[in-house]
């Protein structure tokens, strides 16, 4: 997986172990490990992605998060474990435990100081192998809504950059649109093949879809 920070910089991650950031983006992408900051892990690489420009977080199949830093051989935490945690303390905030079968795709929705929508509640969506999203009032660490709509495992889920919208993309072949207001389905989208990822785009109004049938669909969204 790769993921572009707020700048020139991409993380990547990889099932050997390895998360790397490239600092030139002018190089080509082999040599991404060679010209910028590279961490060892203990096992294959999940998923990565940006804190800020400067630093991101790792989680791997050795059950450990490290936040790194551009510039510091070692990483700046290291949290064992799967539970929610805080940057300011060494012991997890909360331990959310509704799913039935594993998490594959974590993301928060878009509030808080420089986003356009600093006062929306925040709120952590969960997608599962059980075929479900949840949504999570990361404050008191308690479940808002259980989203049953898919009939297969869920891959990937995008909160819309409004946060008023969730995306989330199944191996049932479907796209659906869910209301966070209402905790229902607005909108679906079926394809061809398994769903891997979905991403909106910085208006809204569109949304990627990744296929396992190798195809990549941008579709038109509006209520």
């Amino acid at each position: 997986m790769s993921k572009f920070g707020e700048g020139t910089l991409l993380a990547t991650g990889s099932y050997d172990g390895q998360a790397t950031d490239g600092r030139r983006m002018e190089t080509a992408v082999l040599s991404f490990t060679q010209v910028g900051y590279w961490t060892k892990l203990e096992g294959p690489t999940l998923d990565v992605d940006w804190c800020n420009n400067v630093s991101f977080a790792t989680s791997s199949t050795d059950h450990m998060i490290y936040v790194c830093k551009i510039g510091e051989i070692r990483p700046i935490k290291t949290f064992a474990g799967h539970q929610i945690w805080c940057m300011k303390q060494d012991r997890y905030v909360h331990d959310l435990r509704e799913h039935s079968k594993e998490i594959y795709a974590i993301r928060w929705n878009p509030t808080g100081p420089g986003t356009n929508n600093p006062n929306q509640q925040l709120i952590l969506a969960s997608a599962s192998f059980d075929s479900t999203v949840k949504l999570w009032d990361v404050e008191h660490g308690k479940l808002l809504y259980s989203l049953n709509g898919h009939r297969d495992p869920v891959y990937s889920v995008a909160f819309s950059p409004n946060g008023e919208y969730l995306a989330s993309g199944s191996l049932d072949k479907s796209v659906h649109i869910w209301s966070l207001k209402e905790g229902k389905i607005v909108k679906t989208y079926t394809g061809n093949g398994g769903i891997f990822e979905v991403c909106w785009n910085k208006e809204g109004d569109k949304l990627a879809a990744c296929f396992a049938n190798n195809t990549l669909c941008v579709l038109s969204f509006r209520m």
